[in-house]
């Protein structure tokens, strides 16, 4: 693979006229770009990357850092994010935290030293828990871009996606009281999340909001247990009700399975609300009724907020909060 210099020698034109015939600079005539581009494509003629990034202090790259890559929902986040920045001439390279503050504190770190341009992260458990945020404000002082995207906080001045989690809860709530259930059960594994309580708020909410008194024992945290199927077992056994909100995708089905598996005759008679997308709802049968959040579009808007203020020319103008809109599925 030859260098930049060794392309122009062999054409015998100036390492200058080279790179700008690579980048279609107007002022280079069209045979001349011609000849050069079809040399460098011979010669296998590749930029050196590390090189220009440290010439104009810009990589191109984005990193990402997400909780768990497991999750249909970053899962689906991620793609947006890539497809997003891959149109607009951005790489992407992608951290896992599972769930660990001192693993999303290394990711941050690791990525600086590789001169990324921004981040987009969403934030692990620990790190709401523990309210440690001294990694992000490292970002800050590099003079690097970042948004923040459904697990977010305020302590953080920065570009963020959300989506109203409390209103989305409230109104699938309200879903349910309108089909005449009075008997609401909610479900969570997300108790020790910001986003988790709020929901939580949401559906206590609804229930007040129309007359109906909250009853603590049909509220199921299944947050953290090495047993989750055994204590949904134990509430079905103990309890009667008539409706199921869920906080998140993997109560929602976990609960549905279990009903199935072990109330069959009560598939039929309850209604279950959980988070989910078109895709995931299809898989579970009864077909899920669910919370779309979007999930997909938050990775664009995500990577379409990063770039703008990578690009922008006030990089330092107020950060915004986008609220993405949700829609609830009824089957």
């Amino acid at each position: 693979m030859v260098t930049l210099k060794e392309l122009a020698k062999q054409l015998n034109v100036s390492v200058s006229t080279v790179s700008k015939a690579l980048h279609d600079a107007k002022d280079i005539g069209e045979d001349t770009k011609k000849r050069i581009k079809e040399a460098a494509e011979l010669y296998n003629y590749r930029p050196n990357k590390t090189a220009l990034a440290l010439k104009v202090n810009k990589t191109n790259t984005i990193g990402v850092v997400v909780p768990d890559i497991l999750n249909p929902f970053f899962a689906k986040v991620l793609h947006g994010i890539e497809e997003y920045a891959t149109a607009k001439g951005y790489d992407t390279i992608i951290c896992v935290s599972n769930e660990q503050l001192k693993k999303e504190a290394k990711s941050v770190e690791l990525m600086l030293q590789g001169r990324v341009d921004g981040f987009i992260a969403s934030l692990s458990t620990e790190t709401l828990s523990k309210e440690n945020f001294v990694h992000l404000d490292q970002i800050s002082l590099n003079k690097k871009g970042l948004v923040l995207f459904d697990r977010t906080t305020s302590e953080i001045d920065c570009d963020k996606v959300v989506i109203n989690d409390q209103k989305a809860i409230y109104d699938a709530t309200r879903i349910l009281i309108s089909k005449k259930k009075t008997k609401i059960a909610f479900v969570s594994t997300i108790e020790d999340l910001p986003i988790g309580l709020l929901r939580k708020g949401g559906y206590q909410q609804a229930l007040v909001d129309h007359g109906i008194e909250p009853d603590p024992n049909l509220v199921l945290d299944l947050t953290g247990s090495p047993q989750p199927h055994g204590l949904i077992k134990s509430f079905l056994s103990l309890h009667e009700f008539d409706a199921v909100i869920s906080a998140d995708n993997t109560s929602s089905l976990m609960f549905q399975s279990i009903v199935k598996s072990e109330k069959p005759e009560l598939i039929k008679e309850i209604m279950l609300i959980g988070f989910s997308d078109e895709k995931n709802a299809l898989l579970s049968y009864p077909r899920l009724n669910y919370i779309d959040q979007k999930a997909m579009k938050i990775g664009e808007k995500a990577a379409e907020m990063l770039i703008s203020r990578l690009e922008a020319k006030d990089p330092d103008a107020k950060p915004k909060t986008f609220e993405m809109p949700f829609e609830i599925h009824i089957a």
